[in-house]
């Protein structure tokens, strides 16, 4: 994907949105190995109903992953200026995450041309579960 240019890009333009496969524990086990983060509330069915829930659930860490990948997805890495985002909801067992980004800001700063990218990650329902926003360098 060739790197996006600020003049080649407008306020209300959107990233290409990442499209995640649902949510299964195997995914669970597998990032709880990858991140060290082994809480038993994502892994272990008996300690989540034990803890008033339904079922397991994703790391929140998990799809705040996805939300920074949808940003180094479109921009390398040392573009980023800041990155930002905020819980909303609990990722079930089942939920497709969906990331969307939508540039919200054109501005420069420290003699660099800059976006604002709000972003959101969202199940197949339409639930946001993270909403954030990135701050990306352009040329």
């Amino acid at each position: 994907m060739p790197i996006p240019s600020f003049k080649d890009v407008n306020v209300g333009d959107t990233l290409p949105a990442l499209r995640v496969a649902p949510i299964n524990r195997t995914t669970l086990a597998l990032y709880a190995g990858a991140s060290g983060d082994h809480n038993p509330i994502h892994i272990d069915i008996d300690f989540a109903r034990q803890s008033r829930m339904p079922d397991v659930f994703a790391h929140g860490m998990l799809s705040a992953a996805y939300v920074a990948r949808i940003v180094t997805d479109w921009v390398a890495q040392p573009q980023v200026r800041a990155l930002s985002m905020r819980f909303t909801g609990i990722t079930q067992l089942g939920h497709e995450p969906t990331v969307t980004g939508r540039i919200a800001e054109k501005f420069e700063a420290d003699g660099e041309q800059r976006v604002r990218v709000e972003l959101k990650c969202s199940n197949q329902h339409g639930e946001d579960k993270i909403v954030g926003e990135a701050v990306l360098a352009l040329s």
